[in-house]
């Protein structure tokens, strides 16, 4: 089994985005928006249910539903296309195929040759080089997320968009695959959706909040420390309490 060897070689990315408009059922969701990612940066952003948080997601990505809009944009001018990895709440593994060509299946379904040796590095950064041959029915919840993420690094994209992928999972694997991300992700342009003001307080570098309707967006300024946060620690958890007067779920 091969030594895990660096697995980034896309150069950082500032993302830009501006105007941008939702419209859902009738409803304005959000309307003039603006949003920029920082470049190596890890960003979250939090926010009620239903208020649009996976919508701007989808729009970052290149996924434009009906009735969202807004101008898109790399920080050197350019389009994201084909420079943005995505990864969804769930682990989305094809059952028919093993771990090894589950990582690796981005570039087979674009005609390209799949880099292996590369793939199982990769494996083994996420402490699953002895699974590559197993079928995804044979893991774990948390060895499914592990295989999505080695697959979203496999991509090698400079902007890794993530929507809740650990939600589904129990405290401690979601502890753990949150500080696995901080550490494999580290130096690329992330911007991480969730509902769980001390998942954004652990990984943030900077935690955005989108609230109200139509949705605005402001930044949590003076977070304690730096990321991957201990959630126990003191000051996270006065963060989190203010995290929940900023959404509203507390007086």
């Amino acid at each position: 089994m091969p030594d895990p060897v660096p697995e980034s070689i896309a150069p950082p990315l500032a993302v830009n985005l501006r105007a941008a408009r939702l419209v859902y059922g009738g409803l304005t969701l959000f309307d003039g928006l603006d949003l920029d990612l920082a470049e190596g940066c890890f960003t979250c952003l939090l926010g009620p249910s239903g208020i649009g948080k996976s919508s701007l997601l989808r729009l970052l990505a290149g996924l434009t539903p009906p009735g969202i809009s807004g101008e898109l944009r790399g920080g050197d001018g350019r389009p994201l296309t084909g420079r943005v990895a995505y990864m969804a709440q769930q682990d989305l593994l094809l059952p028919w195929l093993n771990v090894l060509n589950n990582v690796t299946l981005g570039s087979r379904l674009r005609g390209e040759g799949a880099d292996q040796e590369r793939a199982l590095c990769l494996l083994a950064r996420v402490g699953l080089a002895d699974c590559a041959p197993a079928r995804p029915e044979a893991l774990s919840g948390g060895m499914r997320q592990r295989v999505a993420l080695a697959r979203t690094l496999m991509e090698d994209r400079a902007v890794v968009l993530m929507d809740e992928p650990f939600s589904g999972l129990d405290a401690l694997t979601r502890l753990r695959l949150q500080a696995l991300a901080a550490e494999l992700l580290a130096g690329r342009t992330v911007f991480l959706v969730t509902h769980d003001p001390l998942e954004a307080l652990r990984l943030g570098e900077h935690i955005l909040i989108m609230n109200g309707r139509p949705a605005t967006l402001s930044t949590l300024t003076d977070l304690p420390g730096t990321p991957p946060r201990d959630p126990g620690d003191p000051a996270v958890q006065a963060a989190y309490r203010a995290i929940l007067r900023r959404l509203e779920v507390v007086a």
